[in-house]
């Protein structure tokens, strides 16, 4: 069973919510990740995000734009993510690990050499922005190959013909965007997510967890109210950024700020 699949089924079991940090792979450099994922982890995180830098990341606001360039110009490219799922995987083979960004590095690496290096590197799902679920019957046809779940975006203003064909299409667990615009923005309104989240469970019996504006433990649990789980990015992305000249003091800063959203999201 898939480690997504897996995640998900005892956290049912517990009665609890997944907490979902998302950070960019090589941000503020390479060498850091497996260190940072790990303390994220250790903070009570269930499932992993990583980002996989991309010159152009349109669906995100500046905070993981920013980290995209920090990123680069370090020379982390595709390859070098996976090295960093690799390294993670030497001390957990545990917690579900999804990459997150744009397709065109992986056009350019190929389907089934990106499917391949996914499953070697102990990757369990791919969530691709800017693929829609109608033009990857191509990719799809790798991913499942290699047992890799397809992870969906679904926004608010998506219309419920559409919500069907991202149901049937994605795996794992679907990602709503609780707002409109770009990562980092605005605040979120709970009480439309918890109406627009029991509205899209007619499509998907597929956990659907929610992202983009979850800033804090007090958003965070207010989430985990009415969500499978929380994802949580552009406020860890920031406290990165905040002290990229400081690499060192990152890794306890991140585990403090999504152990305070662990212990706030187990107290509702």
């Amino acid at each position: 069973m898939n480690r997504i699949d897996q995640c998900f089924a005892r956290l049912r079991d517990e009665s609890r919510k997944a907490l979902i940090p998302y950070i960019t792979a090589g941000d503020p450099a390479p060498q850091y990740t497996a260190e940072f994922l790990h303390a994220l982890v250790e903070a009570g995180a269930d499932l992993l995000e990583v980002g996989v830098p991309f010159s152009d990341p349109m669906a995100d606001g500046p905070v993981i734009q920013k980290a995209c360039e920090r990123a680069l110009k370090q020379g982390t490219r595709l390859s070098h993510v996976f090295d960093i799922v690799r390294e993670f995987r030497q001390e957990d083979t545990r917690t579900p690990i999804v990459l997150m960004g744009y397709l065109n590095p992986i056009e350019r690496m190929g389907y089934d050499t990106f499917a391949r290096e996914c499953r070697a590197a102990g990757v369990d799902g791919v969530l691709i922005v800017d693929m829609p679920p109608e033009e990857a019957d191509e990719l799809s046809v790798h991913l499942n190959e290699h047992a890799l779940h397809a992870v969906y975006l679904i926004a608010p203003t998506t219309s419920d013909e559409r919500a069907a064909v991202i149901g049937r299409h994605g795996s794992g667990y679907l990602y709503y965007v609780s707002l409109k615009g770009v990562t980092g923005s605005a605040s979120i309104d709970v009480e439309a997510v918890s109406r627009q989240l029991a509205h899209l469970r007619q499509f998907s019996d597929l956990p659907l967890c929610v992202g983009f504006g979850i800033r804090d433990a007090q958003s965070a649990a207010a989430v985990a109210q009415v969500a499978d789980g929380v994802i949580v990015g552009s406020a860890l992305v920031g406290l990165i950024a905040d002290n990229a000249d400081t690499p060192d003091v990152i890794a306890t800063k991140l585990a403090g700020t999504l152990a305070g959203m662990r212990e706030a999201m187990d107290r509702t």
